[in-house]
């Protein structure tokens, strides 16, 4: 098992001028070098870590001088490495000559002279050029991806890591084909969906590593619908290239953060938003149900019902078709939803729902009280009096008794605990009774009924 890309063999004397610089810039192309003043703290066995570094790089570099053939040590690691490449049947040995010629080295050693080398007399760029080329040759996706990623200020692991199995599964599995993964968050189309060459390849797999950790660390913050716009902002800048990948694909981004649509919280993104205001802009619809959205005319709405927030008339979609696009809007692809229904109208109650205006809030609100079923069918799975009595009682049999509205601050108790937000069960529950939503629950009941009495 190699743990090291590169194991440096060389004299002590030749470490200032030259070994150490090149085991630095290395090191910075985020290789993994085995080199004595890296690995060797005080009290290391000298000879074991060196025979762990043999025998775990996947190549030697031997820097060949008059220093390294007067010395014992080195040629006793030269020795070690030539053993490997007989044992393996493999080429291992990368030979740099630092201030020697062929002749001194065909006079110490001709099989060492038979080996193409690297002069140090290139100068250390080059020299590290033509190793990059030894262990990644031609334009390699990985070498595109870690250029990129070290471009972009994250600089990834060395190339032997697991982590890029991981990556190459991650950019097949969750972002190629993102409808197999609809629980996934903050994750975007990738730049080359249909890659043509190893560059296009590379940079997939740069956008991958990025998209996982960013995904991972909007879902760890909950970044979602329901969070304070400047958050998201926050959140958005933090990261390499979330921002410019957001304005890239603005109705995946308005699908994760609808809130940034709206205008007094648009800041860098009002453009892109404003272009999917166009009806025919098809990234701004979510995926067709099973019938034509609601509207307020009945006719066909104005935008994308992603981009609604953004409308002067919200599109002219209906409050309860706006009410479940508040809660899981998804196209197929990317997905809205986070929390449930009750957890969304928990929140939309609590304090922590302030900083929407106060139109679209009441719109939301209003949309939840007609459309019921959104968060009736959540509440029909809890066992307990308030949804027993809901779900067989009538309206005019229905009493709000001590043991139901228990019920009814447990249930938004359990919510505030989920959404992880401050807030009063009672000071909710109060909210919801007297926000007619009970009363929503019957009327959407009765207009069921006549609806199937026409039918």
């Amino acid at each position: 098992m190699t743990e090291h890309n590169l194991f440096i063999c060389h004299a002590g004397e030749d470490k200032d001028d030259f070994v150490r610089p090149l085991a630095k810039a290395l090191r910075e192309k985020r290789l993994k070098v085995w080199y004595d003043e890296f690995q060797l703290t005080v009290g290391d066995s000298l000879r074991e870590a060196i025979d762990e570094g043999l025998t775990r790089s996947q190549y030697g570099i031997v820097v060949l001088s008059p220093h390294f053939f007067r010395k014992c040590w080195p040629q006793r690691e030269l020795n070690g490495l030539v053993a490997r490449e007989d044992a393996e049947g493999s080429k291992l040995i990368l030979p740099i000559w630092h201030n020697i010629e062929h002749d001194e080295v065909a006079q110490r050693s001709p099989l060492l002279a038979d080996l193409y080398p690297i002069r140090s007399s290139y100068g250390l760029d080059k020299v590290v050029d033509e190793l990059l080329r030894k262990l990644c040759p031609g334009e390699n996706p990985l070498n595109v991806a870690r250029d990129y990623l070290i471009e972009k200020g994250y600089p990834p692991t060395v190339f032997t890591d697991e982590w890029w199995l991981i990556i190459k599964e991650c950019q097949v599995a969750q972002l190629q084909y993102p409808d197999l993964n609809l629980e996934r968050r903050w994750i975007f189309p990738l730049p080359f969906p249909d890659a043509q060459d190893s560059k296009e390849v590379g940079l997939n797999l740069a956008n991958t590593a990025l998209q996982m950790d960013w995904s991972y660390d909007g879902e760890d913050r909950k970044i979602c619908q329901l969070t304070h716009p400047d958050r998201v902002h926050e959140y958005l800048r933090e990261w390499p290239d979330l921002l410019e990948c957001a304005r890239e694909n603005p109705g995946v981004l308005a699908m994760y953060a609808p809130q940034l649509t709206i205008n007094e919280f648009d800041t860098g993104f009002a453009d892109v938003f404003d272009a999917l205001l166009e009806p025919d802009r098809q990234d701004a619809y979510e995926m067709p149900g099973y019938g034509s959205p609601e509207t307020t005319d009945g006719n066909t709405p104005l935008c994308g019902e992603l981009i609604a927030w953004r409308h002067p008339t919200y599109g002219n979609y209906a409050d309860t078709e706006l009410a479940w696009s508040f809660v899981s809007a998804h196209d197929g692809n990317y997905s809205r939803s986070l929390f449930s229904a009750v957890e969304c109208l928990t929140w939309l109650l609590s304090q922590e729902s302030s900083w929407m205006p106060r139109r679209l809030h009441e719109t939301l609100l209003n949309g939840m009280r007609n459309k019921t079923y959104l968060w009736t069918s959540e509440i029909f799975r809890i066992s307990n009096h308030f949804s027993k009595c809901l779900r067989t009682r009538s309206k005019s049999r229905f009493k709000l008794t001590k043991s139901i509205k228990s019920d009814i601050e447990e249930m938004f108790a359990a919510a505030l605990e989920k959404l992880e937000i401050q807030g009063e069960p009672a000071t909710i529950a109060k909210r919801f009774i007297n926000g007619d939503f009970i009363d929503g629950y019957y009327e959407e009941e009765r207009r069921i009924r006549e609806a199937r009495r026409k039918h």
